[in-house]
């Protein structure tokens, strides 16, 4: 099995638990799902990276300053289904890579990942979710 270079910007399948499952007492995500690695850095010299990702979602969002849709033909470029997507800028999951959520994306083999994501959408993206950081409008799960 083989994993790909976690790389910001790049779109994985993940199982990414939501700061209500946290706090419901959950330690376990309720579904996997497109994912967009935000950062991704080396931790120490055992190689372990250290990956922040940040979830696609079909549902709107209440706020919406907390999400960034996703054009319809990125969607189409990453593989995505017909609905519309929103990354959300004030939910993230952190984790050591691949670690222990990482999930094959199905009907594609042993695949990962989706791809990229467009370093204009992904410079939103990250802006969004800075913004939100510096704010405290944000939740980060840590899930090692």
């Amino acid at each position: 099995m083989s994993f790909p270079r976690p790389k910001p910007g790049l779109v994985i399948r993940y199982s990414f638990l939501w700061s209500h499952e946290k706090d419901g007492g959950g330690e376990e995500a309720g579904k996997d799902r497109p994912c967009a690695i935000i950062v991704a850095v080396r931790k120490d010299e055992q190689g372990d990276i250290r990956t922040l990702v940040a979830p696609i979602t079909h549902s709107p969002p209440k706020v919406t300053d907390d999400s960034l849709e996703i054009p319809p033909q990125v969607a189409r470029s990453l593989g995505l289904d017909g609905e519309r997507h929103w990354l959300r800028l004030d939910e993230l999951n952190r984790f050591s890579w691949p670690g222990y959520d990482l999930r094959p994306i199905p009907g594609r083999g042993n695949r990962y990942d989706y791809g990229m994501l467009p370093s204009d959408l992904f410079e939103t993206l990250k802006a969004g979710i800075v913004e939100r950081q510096r704010s405290k409008k944000g939740r980060t799960q840590e899930r090692d």
